[in-house]
């Protein structure tokens, strides 16, 4: 019932602190015991001589997961906070984070996923401490299968490389190390919209952290990122607009700042390398159910691509449709040409982007379909390479984007 909800649960009277681990969750009472330990446990031994708290931020979650969080035995004291009954997001679980830290004058802030199975006391130490030592923002760096963030490596990392000039591998990895300071201009920008309230909220951070010039680094978690992956061909939805759509939308803002960068640039890597580490849990992909997708696309879609795509761009990828699934190859740099073309529409005023969203993520299907043939029998460090040079091929893309951005919406002076 909403007239006996209780934002804050803060048993200890926690008012002023040096160091926060946020766990967000929605619905984690099965899994969130397990990170707040290691949590815990990482704090104890990395940052003893720090005051700490562990905050889990969550979603009114019906299924106990404040119970769960709060009876987990910890020497570091906890704080519950929630968003209203009926209230949920992600982002809006960081907004009430960004207002406890500054409210509690934290120096440095780690967040990790409430579903990590792989989370170790370290993965606090290396998100944690390069924030101590000069940088501002933590992203991590880990194993991943091949096929797991499909969003990431197709779109999120290619996109944020090329429109900044950053080399940010996890820029929506869900697990993060920023500063206090960064916390605050977090809560002072007015750069709020639905999708960041909810699944936007990664990206969105990583953007404002590029774009604010503060030390940005990647720190190795020393393992391989173990959580609940799924088949990249479904499961999508909500977060895949609201992802992408954050992209999209905070190209306008800071189109002076991306317009003028030509190349990327190595972001600084902080600690060793991964060395020899477990491999991680293989994600099964349905090639057939992404081809239907991809060809469902066309029926569906066709008048709107046709709108919005250049005609070169189109009609390549109207040649793509008659090939069968044991030929098919969707070009890189026809896929970044058609994000290029997509993301000049949903910044055009009176688009309907909910529509144009939706009718990227056939194409979407398509190109992940080829990147599974494309690397089928490679190792993960071979598919890494190839992930590579998508993202060279995005920046010799560029040009074409950046000429059209500015005939579409001129810079004012």
């Amino acid at each position: 019932m909403a007239d006996n909800f209780e934002k804050e649960y803060n048993p200890d009277n926690i008012t002023n602190i040096q160091m926060v681990v946020c766990i967000p969750s929605y619905n984690e009472a099965d899994s969130i015991s397990y990170p707040t330990i290691q949590a815990d446990m990482g704090l104890i031994q990395y940052f003893g001589d720090k005051s700490a708290v562990i905050i889990n931020c969550d979603n009114n979650s019906p299924d106990n997961t404040k119970k769960a969080f709060l009876d987990t035995p910890t020497k570091t004291p906890k704080i519950y906070i929630s968003t209203p009954p009926g209230q949920k997001g992600k982002g809006n679980n960081f907004k009430n984070l960004f207002e406890k830290i500054v409210e509690l004058k934290a120096d440095a802030v780690v967040v990790v996923d409430a579903d990590l199975e792989s989370i170790t006391p370290e993965w606090i130490q290396h998100l944690g401490e390069p924030l101590y030592n000069d940088f501002s923002y933590v992203t991590p760096l880990y194993i991943r299968h091949k096929y797991d963030g499909t969003i990431t490596n197709g779109i999120a990392y290619p996109m944020t490389r090329a429109l900044y000039g950053r080399r940010v591998r996890q820029p929506i990895g869900g697990d993060f190390g920023f500063t206090g300071e960064l916390a605050k201009a977090y809560l002072e920008n007015k750069l709020w919209d639905d999708a960041v309230a909810n699944f936007g909220i990664d990206i969105w951070m990583t953007t404002i952290a590029i774009n604010q010039r503060v030390q940005v680094c990647q720190s190795f978690m020393g393992g391989a990122k173990i959580h609940r992956t799924k088949d990249p061909g479904s499961h999508l939805g909500p977060m895949f607009r609201q992802v992408v759509g954050t992209i999209f939308s905070m190209m306008n803002p800071y189109s002076e700042f991306w317009t003028q960068i030509k190349y990327s640039r190595p972001t600084a890597i902080y600690g060793f390398g991964l060395g020899e580490t477990e491999v991680p849990p293989e994600v099964k992909v349905n090639t057939q159910n992404l081809l239907d997708q991809f060809h469902a696309g066309f029926n569906e879609y066709a008048v709107i691509w046709d709108e919005v795509l250049s005609p070169n761009v189109c009609q390549k990828l109207f040649e793509i449709k008659g090939l069968r699934e044991s030929e098919f190859n969707f070009p890189t740099d026809l896929w970044a040409r058609i994000l290029f073309d997509m993301a000049l529409a949903y910044n055009e005023p009176d688009r309907d982007q909910n529509l144009l969203m939706d009718s990227i993520i056939p194409i979407y299907f398509g190109r992940t379909l080829s990147f599974v043939k494309k690397t089928k029998s490679m190792s993960i460090k071979q598919a890494e390479g190839a992930i590579e040079e998508d993202c060279l091929t995005f920046e010799m893309a560029k040009p074409y984007l950046v000429k059209k951005w500015k005939e579409k919406f001129p810079l004012s002076d």
